[in-house]
């Protein structure tokens, strides 16, 4: 927002102007208002190092890209003095696992309703606007967007601490709100860290459907289903598969299972969801390019694309274990995406009897001109084909009391 930076940048902001600033933040709609140091962060930075080195960050190239802007806020920005963190509470919903219903697919709290980036990045523009009018400076916003360690600083800011499972956990808040960053030259009044209050619990680290914690907070990615069903941009792997049920953007399960959940009174005032959290999944098949762009309008949704929806939701149909989806599997697997084809011969190869898979394989199969498509078909062939071979007799011998 400009590089005008004025004489009260180079002094300490008097403590009023701080307490002006929170009440501004509620008064705009934000759950809570604190402000780190910048230079609060360096112990995170390490371990983003670690992680980085480890290849827990799997295909998320742009996290090493950057990871020098990530671990100190002025190598981003060399001006910053002070990083104003907001939080936003929004809807927890009522169940900690996925819809009961197979025919419906799960889609994570975070991005129901409108796109949490555009809501809270206006306000919290509105915000730093207020900022520069009432004491000079200057500022720049992100959320979510920009190379920016936001659960650290918010963690330094002392709006909660990162948990197990890596997230932000809020005494006030539990696990269900969103984050803000003002990044400003002016000096504004810092507080204090908050400490960590996971104690002996592990639940968020047990109920992991894919075991994506090798231990406390640390996180693989490459087995998280929201990495899985976000930010991977090609074909899930086939072990994870089975694994991810009927979550087709993302998932809540280490969040939802916090005990500090039942203080969150806040994020339970939060409201409703604006939109349909569980939606149909043979309906979702049914979307073109133009249709999925109108319904998710708005939406974080949109910013995976329909292929890799429609991927998710072709792995959603073969988990669900409902013959009534084989149609919605079939016409997956004539999509015009080799994406959704490939997830869709899978989906089929679950639902689908052996011996009809098999007679399905040799008429679709040998059609197929993509080669991972392909693939995936003969993998899919050799699976339903031993499943229709007999079992070998046992070799083992019952105990009758007579030597043999």
């Amino acid at each position: 927002m400009g590089d005008r930076t004025d004489s009260l940048s180079k002094t300490r902001i008097g403590p009023d102007v701080k307490a002006e600033l929170v009440r501004e933040a509620r008064a705009l709609g934000f759950s809570g208002c604190a402000v780190a140091d910048p230079a609060g962060i360096a112990a995170a930075g390490a371990r983003l190092g670690l992680w980085l080195d480890a290849g827990r960050h799997a295909g998320m190239d742009w996290m090493a890209r950057r990871a020098a802007w990530r671990a100190d806020p002025r190598a981003l920005w060399p001006e910053t003095r002070s990083v104003v963190m907001v939080t936003e509470a929004h809807a927890p919903g009522d169940a900690a696992t996925p819809p009961a219903r197979r025919d419906r697919g799960a889609i994570a709290r975070h991005a129901w309703g409108r796109d949490y980036h555009d809501r809270v990045k206006k306000r919290l523009k509105r915000l730093g606007r207020w900022l520069i009018g009432r004491a000079g400076g200057d500022i720049k916003v992100f959320v979510d967007t920009a190379p920016v360690m936001e659960k650290p600083l918010a963690q330094a800011a002392g709006l909660g601490w990162q948990g197990k499972h890596t997230n932000l956990v809020s005494r006030d808040l539990g696990s269900w709100f969103f984050l803000g960053a003002i990044f400003t030259t002016l000096d504004l009044a810092k507080d204090a860290p908050h400490d960590p209050r996971c104690g002996t619990c592990r639940a968020c680290l047990d109920i992991c459907p894919t075991a994506a914690f090798p231990a406390p907070f640390q996180l693989d990615a490459a087995r998280c289903i929201s990495y899985l069903t976000i930010e991977l941009k090609g074909a899930i792997p086939r072990p994870m598969r089975p694994l991810i049920g009927n979550r087709i953007y993302g998932c809540d399960d280490c969040l939802a299972v916090c005990p500090w959940n039942k203080f969150a009174a806040r994020a339970r005032d939060a409201g409703p969801p604006d939109a349909d959290a569980a939606p149909d999944l043979a309906d979702l098949a049914t979307l073109t390019d133009a249709g999925f762009r109108t319904r998710f309008s708005g939406s974080a949704i949109k910013r995976v694309g329909r292929d890799r929806f429609l991927r998710n939701t072709a792995v959603a149909v073969g988990n669900s274990a409902t013959p009534a989806l084989i149609p919605t599997a079939m016409r997956l697997a004539g999509d015009e995406s080799p994406l959704v084809r490939l997830h869709a011969v899978w989906a089929l190869s679950r639902l689908t009897p052996p011996g009809e898979f098999l007679r399905l394989a040799a008429r679709e199969g040998a059609e197929e001109t993509d080669g991972a498509v392909a693939a995936e078909w003969a993998l899919c062939r050799a699976e339903a084909a031993a499943r229709m071979s007999p079992a070998p007799p046992s070799r083992a011998r019952a105990f009758s009391g007579q030597t043999p």
